[in-house]
């Protein structure tokens, strides 16, 4: 049986502290340094941005399990009762992962914040580290800022909705590496021991030269909150914005980038084409506003490694999520074993990767090495794009075009509770692509 140990208090003992803290007071002499916390505190201050479930209940839970020494400080949302609601869900959350709390959570009503310009004012506080779970669409836009500002960034999966959001992605990765600052992504598998000691065997060749692939997330609809009165078009798309292609990029790239972002991993490449197909068959009430219900692709990697995804969510069918790479000595269920020639079953320590990406991302900052995943969340988002835009166009798709040359760009004219009209569903053969 596989052993399961707590590896998520994994902040330093005071002994490797204080060694940490003279080895980055020495660093940051040097010409052109650069620390997002101070030399000689064992503290990171966070800010939240984005105060929902994902922010409240996972993203500072999460974060303060990892490591010892993290601080909420600050935070901030686009409406007024999430950051109300925010204090109880947060401390229920830690509650029941047993964490001190009182000891976190240091937020006062001078740093808490509300509206579009709110991730503006938690990233001008004195915060070491933002963590970033608005809807999608807005994370380019925040992570831009963040990084300018001299923070590190934890940013959920996907990263960007559209190609002009993934360029802007790419652009802070760099500027993040020349500021020295962390990046880490939600992309929680790749952080998993499990997972990461499959992957090197596939990458030292285990399973032979990767040929072909298969992955799949088969599930329910997920939820949807009531129109109220007062809600103009704009609150209204917010508040349910797995269901706008604006905000979330439709499912495939806002729930099923994890097995893309696999796929991408196992093959040790981004794709070269994407030929995809899908449609709203059931999902078609307006209140799912105007994303699909059925998604599914060809995906096209370099050698002719060909991939197949299979995506849906629609009540009353099926469950499956797998995700499985064939090679020309074996295969491997990815997550779980490898199967011909060279069999392989993991047994060593398990840890939740949600945590993980924390701890890693925590002890990177402390270091003075920071992980910067920006580049490789960036094209894991770009593949689950591809598969949409193909599918709403019914038109085949080359990276090298989506990444260079497509200027589709899904912002709304402006930022306001104002009116906005809901873009049709798309209609491959009618639908253009941008």
């Amino acid at each position: 049986m596989e052993k399961k140990v707590n590896k998520n208090k994994s902040g330093l003992s005071r002994r490797d502290f204080i060694k940490t803290s003279a080895a980055v007071s020495l660093a940051a002499m040097a010409p052109g340094s650069r620390y997002a916390y101070a030399a000689g505190s064992d503290k990171i201050r966070v800010g939240l941005i984005g105060c929902g479930n994902r922010g409240t209940r996972a993203g500072i839970s999460d974060c303060a399990d990892s490591s010892k020494g993290i601080e909420l400080v600050a935070m901030g949302d686009l409406f007024q009762d999430r950051v109300d609601e925010a204090p109880k869900k947060i401390k229920e959350r830690m509650l029941e992962k047993k964490l001190p709390f009182d000891q976190i959570y240091k937020v006062t009503p001078e740093t808490t914040f509300v509206g579009f310009d709110a991730y503006k004012k938690v990233i001008a506080c004195d915060v070491d580290m933002v963590i970033l779970t608005t809807p999608p669409h807005f994370r380019p836009i925040h992570l831009k800022a963040a990084i300018e500002a001299g923070k590190h960034a934890f940013i959920e999966k996907p990263a960007a909705v559209d190609p002009v959001g993934v360029r802007s992605l790419i652009a802070s990765a760099e500027l993040a590496r020349k500021k020295g600052l962390a990046i880490v992504a939600g992309t929680q598998s790749r952080h998993s021991f499990r997972q990461k000691a499959i992957m090197k065997r596939i990458q030292e060749g285990a399973i032979g030269n990767v040929v072909a692939g298969q992955c799949y997330r088969l599930g329910d609809e997920l939820w949807h909150h009531e129109r109220q009165p007062s809600w103009s078009d704009m609150e209204y798309q917010a508040r349910n914005w797995l269901y706008y292609v604006w905000l979330s990029g439709d499912f495939v790239a806002e729930m099923h980038i994890h097995q893309l972002d696999v796929m991408n991993w196992a093959v040790g490449s981004h794709p070269i084409k994407v030929a995809g197909i899908g449609g709203r068959q059931v999902r078609t009430d307006p209140k799912f506003g105007n994303v699909y219900d059925t998604l599914g692709a060809e995906i096209e990697y370099p050698d002719d490694v060909r991939v197949s995804y299979m995506g849906r969510q629609i009540n009353g069918c099926g469950y499956r999520t797998s995700a499985r790479v064939v090679g020309t000595k074996g295969w491997s269920l990815l997550g779980s074993k490898i199967e011909g020639e060279n069999p392989y079953e993991y047994k060593g320590v398990l840890t939740n990767p949600a945590v993980q990406e924390f701890t890693d991302m925590v002890d990177s900052i402390r270091s003075g090495e920071p992980l910067n995943e920006a580049k490789r969340v960036a094209e894991s988002s770009l593949t689950s794009i591809m598969v949409r835009m193909s599918a709403y166009t019914g038109r085949e798709i080359s990276w090298k075009w989506a990444m260079n040359s497509s200027k589709l760009d899904l912002s709304p004219p402006k930022y306001e509770f104002c009116d906005l009209p809901v873009r049709p569903v798309a209609m491959p053969g009618t639908t253009k692509l941008i």
